[in-house]
């Protein structure tokens, strides 16, 4: 999906963190993994966090993983996401290890579960910047 004029703010890449950005604008989610230990890296560092290697790679993610916990947003906290409520903002953990804070969208925010498999869906804002979000992982079994 792609948005013309966003109504949220969006991300402002870095050096570190484009690579992340602009993969979410092509559809993919991109995790950081070290050369050294082998960990996946969410979100993106100029260092490994369990061994401290800077020998980092980028490596293209299932998009799969579990809703850890989550919460209903009610009431905006800023006019920006007045538009976006109720909506669910929730942890991921993904397939590889880490965890993720995003929206679960796709579904009423009643239908959501701690467990609920889910799935990377992305929205393009611009050729270096795209969202991540997730969704109930129909091939999962969770219609």
């Amino acid at each position: 999906m792609t948005s013309e004029t966003p109504s949220r703010p969006l991300p402002r890449p870095t050096a570190i963190s484009a690579p992340f950005w602009r993969a979410a604008a092509q559809g993919k989610l991109l995790l950081q993994r070290c050369r050294r230990c082998s960990s996946f890296i969410y979100y993106p560092r100029p260092f490994c966090p369990t061994c401290l290697s800077d020998d980092l790679e980028w490596k293209e993610a299932s998009g799969r993983g579990t809703v850890y916990t989550y919460t209903v947003v009610r009431r905006a906290a800023t006019p920006a996401f007045a538009d976006k409520v109720p909506y669910v903002l929730a942890i991921v953990e993904l397939e590889e290890g880490p965890r993720m804070l995003t929206n679960i969208v796709g579904c009423p925010p009643e239908e959501v579960s701690v467990g609920m498999p889910v799935r990377a869906t992305f929205e393009k804002y611009s050729d270096e910047v795209g969202l991540v979000f997730f969704r109930p992982d129909e091939e999962a079994g969770n219609g």
